[in-house]
């Protein structure tokens, strides 16, 4: 490594008061991967934001190349070479790929200089893995995991010598995670300074060069990744090691509380799957992007029109081909996209939280009502009346996740990628309202693309690929083999 391109000297932020980060230090070298982990309100986000120009901080400096910055915003960062890829996507569908690329890049030719536009277009998706994409290509026929190649390429499309990286496969198969380590591999060699946030820690290790860990808004650690384990991570994360939830109850044995399903299929995405789900036990399907995991529980929950098979719910067929019939036949399901699909994101956190009896209840009733939930989930109360959107996105997670709860008609939970960029704090406290719920005697099915998440808290998984289930394993897995069955890639 080379002398330090990045300082942070000391960066301290307060939010109403509240000290969010507190005296942090750290240094990344150009050509290194500097890993920036903690949990949920550890002040990742903080760092991020102020690294990249959108907060300003209370003390303390930031330089570049041995230069004192000040970061005013985002364009302000650009100038001098910083560019972030954020983890919620803002790549535009109606767009090209070009067109994306050049969308808030400051150097961008509008008019002039197009085919060299182009030229650095078909780099960057080179670099990427994305050789069969055309820069003239509509974002919106692109898969999400492609899509979220894209924004990493608007960031590497503008030649910055620091590239910090928020959550940047949250949502990728295992293949396309690879093509993004490949990048980022690449960016590093040509003298960048990476800055990279992951709730992967096994990514992180292998991935990163050193490792900062946050927690409660401090510094705790900084260390070469080499030196580290995934426990020993976690430990330094949370302060205490993490322990597998364990099932309170015996499967449920008596089959008319079960969720049955019998030759499901999706035209061109799922074939013939089948499966009986016994109140009581948590079932995992584990699958990378276009394994057919997720179509499952799409398909149950009533967003796959074209989807055949019987279903049945407590022994009774469940009108699955619609939203309304499958949620009226005791179904709730939980997308792997929070705020597309599951948050009214400018609306009270008590007012999603009770979103499914707003009609039965008044405005003054909204907080009384969601305080039991609240506590349920593990929200803090004094926050029910703030909008989600002021939540991290672990605590918007578990507003998704109490909202299904708190229906009292359901009987089977679905829930795709329930932890998906949530923090290993905020995991745990899913994984718990999940377990609570096969305690409670619900049917919970979940899809996951992540090991770790799979192994703790599946009962039983079923592995699959191509759309079929590939294998099933009750009482415990190992990991090696699921990622077989995943990947398709021998031993």
């Amino acid at each position: 490594m080379s002398e330090p391109l990045v300082v942070i000297d000391a960066l301290a932020r307060s939010f109403a008061g509240v000290p969010a980060v507190r005296e942090v230090s750290f240094t990344v070298g150009a050509g290194e991967i500097h890993a920036v982990c903690g949990h949920n309100g550890a002040g990742k986000s903080t760092v991020v934001k102020m690294l990249s120009g959108q907060l300003a901080p209370d003390a303390g400096r930031i330089l570049l190349a041995g230069e004192p910055v000040l970061l005013g915003s985002r364009q302000a960062a650009q100038r001098l070479g910083v560019a972030l890829v954020d983890q919620e996507l803002s790549v535009v569908p109606a767009l090209t790929v070009l067109e994306n690329l050049m969308l808030g890049d400051i150097d961008a030719p509008l008019v002039k200089r197009r085919r060299a536009a182009v030229a650095r277009c078909r780099e960057v998706l080179g670099d990427l893995g994305l050789d069969h994409v055309r820069p003239d290509q509509l974002v919106s026929t692109l898969s999400m995991g492609e899509r979220q190649l894209i924004e990493i390429a608007k960031a590497l499309s503008q030649r910055a010598r620091v590239v910090i990286l928020d959550e940047p496969t949250a949502t990728l198969s295992e293949a396309e995670s690879r093509r993004v380590h490949a990048a980022v591999r690449r960016v590093a060699a040509r003298g960048c300074a990476v800055v990279f946030v992951s709730h992967r820690l096994a990514e992180v290790l292998d991935l990163c060069d050193t490792v900062t860990v946050l927690r409660d808004g401090r510094r705790i650690t900084t260390r070469p990744a080499a030196e580290l384990t995934v426990d020993r991570l976690i430990v330094e994360m949370l302060g205490e090691a993490p322990h597998r939830l364990s099932a309170n109850r015996r499967p449920d044995p008596d089959l008319t509380h079960a969720l049955r399903i019998s030759r499901l299929r999706v035209p061109g995405r799922l074939t013939d799957f089948t499966l009986t789900a016994r109140a009581g036990r948590i079932y995992a399907l584990a699958g990378q992007l276009g394994s057919g995991a997720s179509d499952v529980l799409r398909a149950l929950a009533g967003l796959h029109p074209g989807a055949t098979g019987r279903v049945s719910l407590r022994d009774r067929a469940v009108p699955f081909r619609s939203p309304v019939g499958a949620a009226r036949a005791g179904i709730a399901y939980v997308s792997n996209d929070r705020k597309g699909e599951g948050l009214f994101l400018d609306k009270s956190v008590a007012m999603n939280l009770v979103g499914t009896r707003l009609n039965r209840l008044g405005g003054k009733a909204l907080v009384p009502a969601a305080r039991p939930l609240a506590a349920r989930a593990g929200l803090d109360e004094v926050r029910l009346a703030e909008p989600v959107l002021a939540l991290s996105g672990g605590n918007q997670q578990k507003v998704f996740v109490g909202r299904a709860l708190d229906r009292p008609d359901v009987h089977a939970l679905l829930l795709d990628e329930p932890t998906r960029g949530v923090d290993i704090g905020g995991r745990a406290a899913i994984h718990r309202l999940l377990r609570d719920a096969a305690d409670a005697g619900l049917v919970v099915v979940f899809a996951s693309t992540e090991l770790e998440e799979l192994l703790e808290l599946g009962d039983v998984i079923l592995t699959m690929r191509d759309g079929r289930v590939v294998e099933t394993y009750q009482g415990g897995a190992d990991g090696t083999v699921l990622m077989r069955d995943m990947t398709g890639e021998k031993a």
